[in-house]
């Protein structure tokens, strides 16, 4: 009699939910855990918000050096819509410089893509070339002398050398995002177990086999984390690449603000950088949990 309750009452408990999955309480609890995160960094950006919008409205700072954030959003706003060049004239312009805030944007994603791209197809022949034979010790000072250099070291020369188009502008961003991605893979070639090349070797596999079924899928977490250090660097130095001539471009258009002391156009000039920064990194995050689905998992 009680197995006949029990077996009547398993489906009502089934589609109330009150069976123990472990699966579904472990997407409930990152549900949660997403949801309480989401909360925090939405209340820590009202608090900040809040403080900016008091600082400004008492006065304490002048809106030269701190503009309140409505002027902010209005800069914004008038950067991606066509408005007046002044008060009462009817000359219509296009957006800031005759582009849209989001064209500028996508002039800059452009020459990074085009950069870290670079950097990438160079970088990582050349760093398994680097942690598999001799060349390491030849380059790897090289290496280390480039990547300690800053951008603006060397700005001045690649306007010399390829003047102040866009060559020298994706030639900074190349040298920007080069050295992470070699160093890195270089890393993760090093941290090879060596008992799991000898296996291989020892079963017949070639050195090219060696390299696309051992070496390669063991650098791979390495050479991701490279390149969002790379994207990292190069959306640092983006300004720095469009001060010459940057129009179109989401730094120059920063820069050239700055200049006119234009600061609300300058802020949101600076929180679309940081805001596409994020995107950009939390897309290359995907990428990897994606490819590497086993890192971090024992």
């Amino acid at each position: 009699m009680a197995l006949l309750e029990a077996a009547s009452t398993t489906p009502a408990a089934l589609r109330r939910g009150t069976t123990t999955d472990p699966r579904r309480a472990e997407r409930a609890a990152r549900r949660r855990t997403r949801l309480q995160r989401l909360a925090i960094h939405a209340g820590s950006l009202s608090v900040l918000l809040l403080g900016w919008w008091l600082v400004t409205r008492t006065g304490l700072v002048r809106p030269l050096y701190l503009p309140p954030p409505g002027d902010v959003w209005d800069a914004f706003v008038r950067a991606n819509t066509d408005h007046p060049v002044s008060a009462g004239s009817e000359r219509i312009v296009r957006g800031e410089q005759n582009y849209y805030l989001w064209e500028h944007l996508l002039a800059s994603l452009q020459r990074i893509a085009i950069g870290v791209g670079g950097g990438v197809l160079l970088g990582v022949p050349l760093g398994l070339l680097m942690g598999t034979t001799w060349l390491g010790v030849v380059l790897e000072p090289y290496l280390n002398f480039l990547r300690s250099l800053p951008p603006l070291a060397y700005i001045g020369l690649l306007i010399v050398w390829f003047g102040i188009g866009d060559t020298s502008k994706i030639w900074l961003l190349f040298l920007a995002a080069f050295p992470p991605v070699a160093m890195a893979t270089i890393s993760g070639v090093r941290g090879v177990r060596e008992d799991q090349v000898n296996a291989v070797r020892s079963l017949g596999a070639s050195r090219r086999q060696t390299l696309t079924a051992v070496v390669l899928p063991a650098t791979l977490p390495e050479v991701l984390t490279g390149i969002r250090v790379a994207t990292g660097f190069a959306w640092t130095t983006v300004v720095a690449a469009e001060i010459a001539n940057g129009i179109p471009g989401i730094g120059g258009l920063a820069y050239l603000a700055g200049e006119q002391l234009r600061t609300p156009l300058v802020i949101a000039s600076i929180l679309v950088i940081g805001l596409a920064a994020i995107a950009l990194d939390l897309g290359l995050k995907s990428l990897e949990k994606s490819l590497v689905p086993w890192r971090g998992k024992a």
